[in-house]
């Protein structure tokens, strides 16, 4: 969607770890320590990439696997501008009822068909109704 939108379209992404996903709260902790760093989509590929084999260790393999400072990954993993984001979240998408992930929304439309075809139908509706 970017390559067709690169002028007008933005993704913004948002935790909503669900608790039947074992690891999902830590995951997010460790993408939102790798985003500190720069590398949020490389570690967000990573950790749906390998997504039935995770574990806390996987996660510090994957920092080091895109050689990300380690102690500043630590730090930023655990703290608590990390837990507060996710909570942050988590909270609004509550707030907008979601319930499972992946949920995509288009200027505050929720996509039912999440089909590449549909997906540019939006964004072209969205971009004639500005």
């Amino acid at each position: 969607m970017l390559e067709q939108n690169p002028d007008t379209v933005k993704i913004a992404y948002k935790n909503f770890p669900l608790n039947m996903h074992r690891f999902s709260a830590a995951a997010s902790l460790a993408a939102f320590a790798a985003q500190q760093q720069g590398k949020f989509w490389q570690y967000h590929d990573l950790i749906f990439e390998n997504y039935q084999n995770l574990s806390l260790q996987k996660f510090t393999d994957f920092a080091k696997q895109l050689h990300l400072n380690m102690p500043q990954f630590q730090k930023d993993m655990n703290s608590n501008e990390a837990k507060q984001r996710v909570s942050r979240d988590f909270q609004e998408g509550r707030a907008l009822k979601v319930i499972g992930t992946p949920t995509i929304f288009i200027n505050g439309r929720r996509l039912r068909k999440r089909n590449i075809t549909t997906i540019q139908k939006i964004i072209n509706e969205e971009l004639q109704a500005r």
